[in-house]
């Protein structure tokens, strides 16, 4: 690999990372359009066992997401408020590892076929 390319990702990396850990605790906390329209038409109280849902609107018939206790599930580490930036930088180095192992396994398989080799070949 060449020294500026090299250079180009590390600062794309770093960039992201950057993004990803520190941008992402000036975000706002507000539901997005898609939680605000689900949740039009009922109105949202406290209760000792969490949020309860008066009215009728959308929201009411969802269940929880399969995801919901996954170590990174809403944007946090493990629940736990505050750690949105760690959750960002855990994923972007994530999708760095996959992308990269992907892009090196895609690379040998076109190398291979370019040269006619097979798998057990040198």
């Amino acid at each position: 690999m060449s020294a500026l390319r090299s250079r180009f990702l590390l600062g794309f990396l770093l960039a992201a990372l950057v993004i990803a850990g520190g941008l992402s605790y000036l975000a706002s906390p507000d539901p997005d359009g898609l939680d605000s329209v689900a949740l039009h038409g009922c109105t949202v109280s406290e209760t000792a066992g969490g949020e309860q849902l008066d009215g009728t609107c959308i929201a009411q018939n969802a269940t929880e997401s399969h995801t919901a206790g996954s170590p990174l599930a809403d944007y946090a580490v493990g629940g736990r408020e505050g750690t949105t930036g760690l959750a960002g930088i855990a994923g972007v180095l994530v999708t760095a590892l996959v992308a990269g192992l992907l892009f090196r396994l895609l690379g040998r398989s076109g190398r291979r076929r370019r040269t006619g080799s097979s798998p057990g070949q040198r």
